[in-house]
């Protein structure tokens, strides 16, 4: 924790930890010469089986080895896209193309012709590297059609192919001089409020933004790691992958989450860390309470990418037995900014997002004249750093208004912070409410009605009204065997908020519209309201 008194929403980079001058692939060399036999990657097939491994030597033996046969083929700067789920040949591919300075576009597996073909059009990716299905998604037809007549795309391979390379000798002379502020990968926002952007992403920041975070998660060489996060998001690729790289610790790739299995895969392989969004955990906090296991070899599980609810963070640390911290970030801060630390007070997990990460500067500025608010006013949270994107790739109208004059990050997130440093998030300031001229911030209605045994899930958004603006609408995901009944949580707000700020429609929904690494989709559903698809009650 630091120990900070502030008189402004400002907290200037702080030095306890150095920012590492180095590349991805000059990582994984550094670390496989220190551990060269130790475990650091393990298959778990989609019914929690583990299949294959790779010790570290073995992992920089096999990315050389394929980075030997990129080079000939692609030169540095030239983007390439893989579009997988979480299989091996993914983190092989993350390194290999680090070895030689191609930048690694990342795609959904669950994308369709028409969004695999903005990503590789936008991005001006010469290649595609895919699987052939995933969760019924027919992935090798939709590439076919999405590269086609695409003048840019030379290759399109099939990912499992690259085994094939492994044979080829490697020589260090023909690979090139790769900086640490080079362009590493083009990450697409998830797109929660429209159209992705491509943020382009540096070996400098993903590296050591990993090791921040995994290093205030107290990962260590013996840490055993579950990877359910999608390695087409920096969470998966970067912060566990890389974070697990710099400790030794041995990562366990899960290709699907599912969450007994993954439940049954933490007890039977004695995991001690988790990261996972909030809808994982309440899933698999479900699947624990059906199914009881032996979970007392978990260490720390880490959360954030949505709202982290204070229930939910009690019934983790009480069903699990284990520390918790919550991350927040964005996809073009590399992504983690404030992070918990192990000895926070349960008031601060529950109420907070933590301090900001090392050599991170972060500030709460005014929507208007953006400038540093008073110690407890609500503005947009903004990051200074090593960690910022470098820009969005080919949008430079994006980039200028999302990194000012001074080299401030706006991420889009409201928020405050208090004398300590410590920030609290309020939504988003496209999701700000303004009903009647007055400001409202969903986050703080939705934790409230996550405090009732009925709720498993609330999501507030604001709808238009033609008296007031906007009013505040609650879409509802019932708890397991709880019925919805609007009037009981309407008077559940009315004991805890100010009458204003109670929700005016209600819905219960049995699952929300996601993106594809867990974050809800406000705008879609409040599209859906106005297309007529939902039946609301007053």
């Amino acid at each position: 924790m630091y120990s900070l008194q502030l008189e402004r929403s400002f907290v200037p980079p702080q030095t306890d930890e150095k920012v590492r001058e180095i590349t991805v692939g000059k990582l994984l060399h550094e670390v496989a010469r220190i551990y060269p036999n130790d475990i650091g990657l393990v298959e778990v097939d989609e019914e929690g089986e583990l299949t294959r491994r790779w010790t570290y030597d073995r992992l920089l033996y096999e990315s050389l080895s394929i980075a030997s046969s990129l080079v000939t083929r692609f030169s540095p700067g030239e983007r390439v896209t893989i579009w997988a789920p979480n299989i091996p040949e993914w983190l092989l591919m993350e390194y290999a193309c680090a070895h030689v300075g191609l930048v690694l576009v990342t795609a959904n597996p669950a994308y369709q012709v028409r969004e695999l073909r903005y990503v590789l059009e936008q991005s001006g990716s010469v290649a595609l590297f895919f699987v052939d299905e995933f969760r019924s998604n027919p992935m090798a037809a939709i590439a076919m059609e999405a590269t086609s007549g695409l003048g840019d795309i030379r290759e399109v391979v099939h990912l499992k192919s690259i085994t094939a390379i492994k044979q080829i000798e490697y020589h260090s002379s023909i690979l090139p001089n790769v900086d640490p502020a080079d362009a590493a990968q083009i990450q697409y926002t998830s797109g929660t409020t429209g159209f992705p952007k491509g943020a382009l992403l540096s070996h400098r920041g993903l590296v050591n933004n990993a090791r921040f975070y995994a290093g205030r998660a107290k990962t260590h060489k013996s840490t055993i790691w579950a990877n359910v996060m999608p390695m087409f998001h920096t969470t998966g690729c970067s912060m566990i992958s890389l974070g697990c790289l710099q400790a030794g610790a041995k990562m366990l790739m899960v290709k699907q989450f599912n969450a007994d299995v993954l439940a049954c895969l933490m007890e039977s392989e004695s995991v001690t860390s988790l990261m996972a969004v909030p809808t994982m955990l309440m899933a698999l906090l479900e699947s624990l309470e059906k199914s009881p296991r032996d979970m007392s070899s978990v260490e720390m599980v880490t959360s954030g990418g949505a709202m982290v609810a204070p229930e939910l963070v009690r019934r983790v640390k009480k069903n699990l037995g284990c520390d918790f911290e919550t991350v927040f970030g964005q996809t073009e801060t590399s992504p983690v900014v404030t992070q918990h630390h192990i000895t926070d007070s349960i008031e601060d997990i529950c109420n907070t997002i933590g301090q900001p990460l090392p050599q991170t500067g972060v500030s709460i500025r005014s929507l208007e004249e953006n400038e540093v608010v008073p110690i407890g006013t609500v503005g947009e949270i903004c990051t200074l750093g090593y960690g910022n994107m470098i820009a969005y790739h080919a949008n430079e109208i994006a980039t200028r208004e999302t990194i000012d004059a001074e080299g401030w990050l706006h991420t889009g997130d409201l928020g405050e912070m208090d004398v300590r440093g410590y920030l609290k998030i309020t939504g988003r300031v496209k999701d700000m409410i303004i009903r009647g001229g007055e400001n409202y911030f969903p986050a703080e209605i939705e934790n409230i009605l996550l405090e009732h045994p009925s709720v498993a899930e609330a999501v507030v958004v604001g709808l238009p009204d033609a008296k007031w603006g906007e009013i505040i609408a609650c879409f509802i995901r019932p708890a397991d065997g709880q019925v919805f009944d609007s009037s009981v949580l309407r008077q559940h707000c009315r004991e805890h908020l100010a009458p204003q700020k109670t929700p005016v429609k209600w819905c219960q929904v049995n699952a929300y519209p996601q993106t594809g690494s867990g974050k809800i989709q406000k705008y879609i559903l409040r599209e859906k309201y106005l297309s007529g698809e939902y039946e609301m009650q007053c």
